[in-house]
Formats: structure tokens, C-alpha cells, sequence
């Protein structure tokens, strides 16, 4: 049974990911409620955090470039006076300026205190749970970005550390200067990439996996049926996944989950999401959404049980690397993995 809307009745499942990180089993992506997909509304983005921990989700995604620097702001004042309630999460080294233009990759260690310290204020807490290196800076070693990460922590500025999109052997070099609590990628049933080599190594050094985009940036809801309904400064108009006939071919196997959905009673959204959870107890989705509506429904999704039947069924419908089209811009794909 999925639980309705007034779940706050039902605590919701808690999930280990590394180094002692205990966090709600489904998380929130900021994200969105300041940038990249459409128009912003900060009271409902608000209300749609307080009804997250309400709901009893606890870890709330954002970064210093999503606005930039704006999400970090909106979330501070949404969790102003709840912060116990919170397992908070940011990002730094996507350097950005104030109009928003792009700098580059940044993990130089003078840039990561400055980032750190800037992100407190603009959050307005004393201490971040989990500070991730957003995108690895190739200009220089792990280690110099990971030293200066480990004086924050030391520091007491923040709690567990995190890595995003980064290759095995990084994640490796990074976790031996300081215990890596969380690896941040996107995993969905489009975007499989985590399970070729990077989620062993995740395993065996104990770190749990927070996965972004669960939901294929709603491609797999099934409300996204063409590239002309998205809005003009909507960053997925540039994405390949989104292109015409890339989109036409994704949309076919969205049809096969919405078939597999409705005969379990329950939205593509929701079988979607649960089949991230289903992956492993160290998984922990954050799909992104600024309204309470589709809140409600992820949230309900962590009551789904798949069985074997189920999740065969999902892996002929749509099997690994099947969706059409690269997940980011040619420019942003290599920038990940490294």
C-alpha cells in the first residue's frame, strides 16, 4: 500500500550511507526552485521544503552555483527555524560569477574555504552536514582539494564529506586523505553509468550513494511529451536526451513503464523512483521538485515494494543504455567521470 499525502504518520525509513551518515531513504533536490527548469516561485518552494520535513525527509540537496548562490540563500530561510530537523547538503567547485556566467572547475584549497565559509553565510547555520567537490578540478591533484575539505571538517565547519560524479580511482585517492561519506551521481533506469565500475568501489570503501535525476529530469514521469513545451530558458532544451528524435525514442520506453505502472496501481514517478531504492539500502534518490504536489508523490514511492517479477519486468522493458542521447551537453560530459 502507498501511503497518501498525510504521511507524517508513518516515519519514513532511514538509510546508511558512509562514515556514520544516517539519512532519510528519499531526499529533496533544491535545485530547481532557483534555476534551469522554468519559472521560480520561492513561497511554494518553501512551503514544498517544510512539507519535505513534515514528511519526515530530511536531507536537503542544494549547491553554491544552483542560482548561483540563490538556492543556497532560499534554502537557509526555508529551514531558518527547523535546522535539527535537517540533514543539510551543498556543493562547491562549479565556480560561478554573479551574473551567473560560467568561471570553470574550481578546487584550488584557497577557493574551497572561501566557497565553504561563503555557503554558511548564505545558508545562515554554523555547520554543513555533507560538503561535496562538486566537479573534480583537473588541474591540480585530489589530494591538494581533499587537504583543504579535511581542515573544514576538522574545523568543524562541516560534518561528512562528498564527491560528485567523480571515476573510481579518484573517489579512491580523495577517500584515502578523508573518509568519502557520500558519492553524488545521476542513476536512473536512463542513466546507468555508476554500475560500471564506480558502485563496487563505492562498496567496497563503504560509501553510500546519493542519486540525483532519479527521475531522468522528468522524462520518466511521462509529463514531458515534447521539447516545445519546455520553457525557453529551460536547460533541458540543450540537453541530447531531449532533442526530437531523441526524445521521440526515450518516450517509447517511458510508455513501457507507464504500462508496468498503472498495473502495479501506481505512477511511472513512483516505479521509477522505487526502482532506485530497490538498487541497494546504501541508494538514497533526491528528486528534485519545487511543488508539494509531486513531493507527495515521491515521497509515497519509498512504500513501494518491487519484487523479482517487477524488476525483471523493468529491465526488459527499458534495459541498461537504452535511453537515447547523452544526459548532458557535450561540454558538461567531459567534465564528469574524471
Amino acid at each position: 500500500m502507498v501511503r497518501g499525502t498525510d504521511a507524517r504518520e508513518v516515519p519514513m525509513e532511514r538509510r546508511n550511507l558512509g562514515q556514520g551518515l544516517v539519512v532519510s531513504k528519499i531526499g529533496l533536490g533544491c535545485m530547481g526552485m532557483s534555476q534551469s527548469y522554468g519559472t521560480q516561485d520561492e513561497t511554494e518552494s518553501i512551503a514544498t521544503i517544510h512539507r519535505a520535513l513534515d514528511l519526515g525527509v530530511d536531507l536537503l540537496d542544494t549547491a553554491d552555483a544552483y542560482g548561483p548562490f540563490t538556492n543556497e540563500a532560499l534554502v537557509g530561510r526555508a529551514i531558518k527555524d527547523r535546522r535539527d530537523d535537517v540533514v543539510l547538503a551543498t556543493k562547491f567547485g562549479n565556480e560561478r560569477r554573479e551574473d551567473g556566467s560560467w568561471v570553470g572547475t574550481n578546487g584550488r584549497p584557497d577557493y574551497v574555504r572561501r566557497s565553504c565559509d561563503a555557503s554558511l553565510a548564505r545558508l545562515g547555520v554554523d555547520h554543513i552536514d555533507l560538503y561535496y567537490q562538486h566537479r573534480v578540478d583537473t588541474t591540480l591533484p585530489v589530494e591538494e582539494t581533499w587537504g583543504a575539505m579535511h581542515e573544514l571538517v576538522v574545523a568543524g565547519k562541516v560534518r561528512y564529506l562528498g564527491i560528485s560524479e567523480a571515476a573510481p580511482e579518484t573517489v579512491r585517492r580523495a577517500h584515502a586523505v578523508h573518509p568519502v561519506a557520500a558519492a553524488q551521481n545521476e542513476y536512473s533506469l536512463f542513466t546507468r553509468d555508476v554500475e560500471d565500475g564506480l558502485m563496487a568501489t563505492l562498496r567496497e570503501l563503504g560509501i553510500g550513494l546519493v542519486a540525483y535525476s532519479p527521475l531522468g529530469r522528468a522524462l520518466l514521469t511521462g509529463t514531458v511529451t515534447a521539447s516545445d513545451q519546455l520553457a525557453a530558458a529551460d536547460f533541458r532544451r540543450a540537453v541530447p536526451r531531449f532533442e526530437e528524435k531523441n526524445l521521440e525514442a526515450n518516450l517509447r520506453l517511458v510508455a513501457r513503464i507507464e504500462g508496468i505502472s498503472a498495473a502495479k496501481g501506481v505512477t511511472a514517478a513512483q516505479l521509477a523512483l522505487a526502482w532506485v531504492l530497490a538498487q541497494g539500502s546504501d541508494i538514497v534518490p533526491i528528486p528534485g521538485t519545487k511543488r508539494r504536489t509531486y513531493l507527495e508523490e515521491d515521497v509515497a514511492a519509498g512504500d513501494i515494494v518491487l519484487d523479482s517479477d517487477d524488476l525483471a519486468a523493468l529491465e526488459e522493458a527499458v534495459p541498461k543504455g537504452a535511453a537515447a542521447g547523452e544526459r548532458y551537453s557535450p561540454e558538461q560530459m567531459a567534465r564528469i567521470n574524471v
